[in-house]
């Protein structure tokens, strides 16, 4: 994984982990309608755990030990930051908007997720099943 990518990784989990944080503060100042407060802080919560998945992708990436496994890191990162902007996103327009056709975007976002989460289990078989000499964990 080209350390562009690796970069790129690190600026996308720093900039949903602060928008993360943003919507906290909007769901707790500046929502009033319990279920829009619900949905803001669900999304909130899911957006900041898959921001930090996306910042251990972007260490792994770093560390190097993506010979064999490159391209399944390259897949969880990919599915993190795709569930993030369908699922979250959803779930944020749903609390300010009400419900609409965007809505049914949640749940491909929430496969997305999924996805990604099991390409990163993907690269810690590789490396458990790497020969000596291959591919190493960090």
């Amino acid at each position: 994984m080209s350390q562009r990518i690796t970069g790129l990784w690190l600026v996308l989990a720093a900039l949903s982990g602060g928008i993360a944080v943003a919507t906290g503060a909007y769901a707790s100042h500046g929502l009033s309608d319990a279920r829009s407060v619900e949905l803001f802080r669900i999304a909130g919560q899911y957006q900041m755990w898959h921001a930090l998945a996306l910042a251990g992708v972007a260490a792994l990436a770093r560390a190097g030990a993506t010979r064999r496994a490159g391209w399944l890191l390259g897949v969880a990162g990919w599915g993190f930051l795709t569930g993030t902007l369908l699922f979250c996103g959803a779930l944020y327009l749903l609390a300010v908007q009400g419900p609409g056709p965007l809505g049914a975007v949640a749940p491909v976002g929430g496969i997305a997720f999924m996805v990604g989460w099991l390409a990163l289990a993907g690269v810690g078989v590789r490396w458990m099943t790497s020969s000596a000499g291959g591919d190493t964990a960090p």
